[in-house]
């Protein structure tokens, strides 16, 4: 039995349209409806055909719906869900993608007092944005993370649970908390590491923007990879995710001071103990499948 009909999805860039894209692959009875805030995207999206129905205004996509699926930026989630709240049906299911959980959990609790809400997080993407960027398979083997509280009914989680693991997702649930820090390990303070290292090499007098493209190694290349995601997205997702975001960059701060001094002293026996830690870290993204194990990637050359 199918978890949902009629889904209706409320922001139409990559991850959104690849939701879309992806009911339409996996579920192709299942009706799609979408609306973006911006006529451009509302209009690419017709083009594109990704949905069933692109609608003008955010209430007419959801009146039917019985999951809803909040695909906009963190810093615009309290927005959405007050565009659709007079429109909604009283046994829809409200979900999102957001990168954070604890804020935007406040603030969908804030704006749909009394909806079913289900807080979500396809861990999936890529440093391309807008409705163009989105492909069925986004979620294949990904991880997605739902953030239920006491409160969520047990079957409406289920039923969001079912509704990934039908676009290919592996489901794990966690509080929101815990969401938020363990986050701000793996995709957060990376993205923050990009963009600063990123930013420095570009601000740098010595050396010239040609040769920081020129003679990209390696590491700095995929630095620019992630460096070159929405900055929208990530204002927002920053902004909304400070507390554990600082948390862990102060943990970072103090192993890079220890770095430093080891670096300093020529103590290779730490350096090498922490190489060879992060190293098998590496081994294990590969053996469970998040990561292409071929040489560079698998980049095409």
């Amino acid at each position: 039995m199918l978890p949902f009909a009629r889904v209706a999805v409320i922001g139409l860039g990559l991850i959104g349209s690849s939701v879309a894209r992806a009911i339409r692959a996996n579920l192709p009875t299942v009706r799609v409806t979408g609306h973006d805030a911006d006529p451009a995207v509302r209009a690419r999206a017709r083009d594109l055909g990704f949905a069933h129905d692109i609608t003008d205004l955010a209430g007419t996509a959801v009146l039917d719906a019985d999951l809803v699926l909040l695909c906009v930026p963190v810093g615009a989630i309290g927005a959405a869900a007050t565009d659709v709240a007079a429109d909604l049906p009283a046994d829809a299911i409200v979900s999102d993608v957001g990168g954070s959980k604890v804020s935007v959990a406040a603030a969908l609790r804030a704006a749909l007092p009394d909806a079913v809400i289900v807080p979500g997080h396809p861990v999936a993407g890529t440093e391309n944005s807008g409705p163009d960027a989105g492909f069925a398979t986004l979620f294949a083997g990904r991880w997605c993370i739902l953030t239920p509280d006491a409160d969520t009914p047990p079957v409406a989680t289920a039923r969001v649970r079912a509704f990934w693991e039908s676009l290919g997702a592996q489901v794990e649930e966690m509080t929101a908390h815990h969401h938020d820090l363990v986050l701000a390990v793996t995709s957060h303070v990376p993205h923050l590491i990009a963009y600063s290292i990123v930013g420095t090499a570009s601000d740098l007098e010595q050396v010239t923007e040609s040769e920081v493209i020129k003679y990209s190694a390696g590491g700095f290349r995929d630095f620019t990879r992630i460096a070159a995601s929405d900055p929208t997205m990530w204002r927002d997702v920053f902004l909304n995710n400070r507390e554990a975001v600082l948390e862990i960059l102060q943990r970072l701060t103090e192993d890079v001071t220890m770095l430093q001094r080891a670096i300093r002293w020529g103590d290779g026996d730490t350096l090498f103990e922490l190489f060879s830690r992060t190293r098998a870290v590496r081994r294990g993204i590969v053996e469970q499948g998040q990561d292409d194990p071929r040489e560079d990637f698998g980049r095409a050359h």
